[in-house]
């Protein structure tokens, strides 16, 4: 009856263990209706299955495979339990299960890495009585501040990638066979080492057992850290792969988008061409209206006057458009652009990359409550073998900035944000440069393209699909 307490606190301290990694790993997963009773009916299962495991334990706790398939036995049962508390899709919920498993059995072989050093050099002979109360204690405090590490150096990191609910068969696979072959490691390594140790467990007379025995926890600790890896890597190409997608979609939306301006300012401009003429005619001959209201009517369809020539007809449309948006929206908008020299740019890479920079800058400008300070500067020109894109505006509030870039300040972060990424890897895709930056409520952008002679990018930097 004793054997089966001791088994019974060893199968409950490791199902304690692993749920206090399920609680860090699941934090951002969607909880199904009555989670706190759903968890509660869950765990009272556990602690029904746990009870005859013991029992299991004490029979086949000596076997290679018995062993294995008792612990992989509860952390199926596990997911299934954390299935039920939580609304999402199976390989989802099986990912952070999995990955919470790496890192308890990392934590635990990490700590079997300290514990057996001590163990060999004697380090505890002086405990007597109060021997399992100190192993609990410096197991605990050393469990709970490796979880503390593991959280914050990679689960922490993960989580944000968790609310696209992506996770990738393949390496999913791949992770639980590694998980597997780790346990069924570790089952031997505990009970064939556990054969070989004297005057208590790991303590080794002979040296190249203890060097054995510590080679083999580096050896789980390097698996359960690729199982970890992977898990980081899987969800973070998803997520890029996503914001990909997204940002060829919105290149691919601003080629539809200049075709649409296009036609309009087109139509606009030979309308406006029509009135004036008509208004001409009419100032000429007085018929019915007064030279005031022929200058007023002149002055409304101003517009005509107002296109914008840069020397590329794709960048004039552009720039037409949100000259037309300024002067509704009381913005001063200042541009000297060569857009000859822009002509390496393919024509939906062209409308995205100004597209956003202008609407980027417009954004922030119409912000600003005085009217005084909404400008907007915008300069493209060449020197030498180098091309400079310059955009310069005041701003409301304070910026951050994360990875070179300002972050959105739209609530939505989940559907915003893409414009400065998108700038940025327009610029990179044809070799250049981009830095960001803001002073004294006045926000700089960069960027800097490469190029050779008047054709383009400089030579061996291009344009890539």
């Amino acid at each position: 009856m004793e054997f089966w307490f001791v088994y019974r606190a060893i199968i409950l301290e490791f199902l304690f263990e692993l749920y206090v990694f399920y609680v860090l790993a699941a934090g951002k997963l969607d909880r199904a209706p009555r989670f706190p009773l759903r968890f509660l009916a869950g765990a009272a299962a556990m602690l029904a299955i746990a009870l005859p495991a013991a029992r299991v334990y004490q029979a086949v706790g000596n076997n290679v495979w018995g062993r294995s398939f008792l612990y992989l036995f509860l952390f199926a049962a596990s997911v299934l339990q954390m299935g039920f508390c939580f609304e999402e899709r199976r390989s989802t919920v099986l990912f952070c299960c999995s990955m919470a498993y790496a890192a308890q059995n990392m934590t635990y072989k990490l700590f079997l890495l300290l514990w057996c050093g001590l163990r060999q050099l004697r380090v505890c002979d002086g405990w007597g009585d109060r021997y399992e109360l100190y192993y609990h204690l410096l197991y605990y405090a050393f469990f709970f501040a490796a979880a503390a590490a593991v959280y914050f150096l990679l689960v922490r990191r993960l989580l944000p990638y968790l609310s696209n609910r992506r996770v990738d068969q393949g390496l999913l696979a791949l992770s639980l066979l590694i998980l597997g072959l780790t346990v069924i490691l570790c089952s031997f390594e505990d009970i064939y080492f556990g054969a070989l140790t004297v005057g208590g467990e790991n303590r080794f007379e002979v040296w190249e057992y203890f060097v054995l025995r510590q080679t083999g926890n580096c050896f789980s600790v390097v698996c359960c850290a690729v199982v970890l890896l992977l898990s980081f890597k899987t969800v973070e190409g998803k997520e890029l792969q996503q914001q990909l997608a997204y940002l060829r979609h919105a290149i691919h939306q601003s080629q539809r988008q200049y075709e649409i301006s296009k036609d309009t300012i087109d139509l606009i401009n030979v309308k406006c061409h029509d009135i004036r003429y008509r208004l001409g005619t009419m100032a000429s001959t007085r018929d019915g209206m007064t030279a005031e209201a022929v200058d007023d009517l002149q002055k409304s369809i101003s517009i005509y006057d107002s296109a914008v020539e840069t020397g590329n007809h794709l960048l004039d449309v552009l720039l037409t458009e949100k000259s037309l948006y300024c002067e509704q929206n009381g913005i001063t908008f200042s541009c000297m652009a060569d857009g000859a020299r822009l002509s390496f740019l393919r024509d939906g890479d062209l409308y995205c990359l100004f597209g956003n920079i202008i609407d980027n800058a417009l954004e922030a400008a119409r912000r600003v409550p005085d009217r005084e300070r909404r400008v907007v500067n915008l300069v493209v020109k060449a020197r030498g073998d180098i091309l400079l894109i310059q955009e310069d505006n005041y701003f409301e509030g304070e910026l951050e900035f994360r990875d070179g870039l300002p972050q959105t300040t739209k609530g939505d972060r989940g559907y915003h944000g893409f414009g400065m990424q998108s700038i940025r890897m327009i610029v990179r895709q044809y070799g250049g440069e981009m830095t960001a930056s803001a002073e004294n409520g006045v926000f700089h952008l960069n960027i800097l393209f490469g190029l050779d002679g008047e054709s383009g990018p400089a030579s061996g930097i291009g344009a890539t699909e």
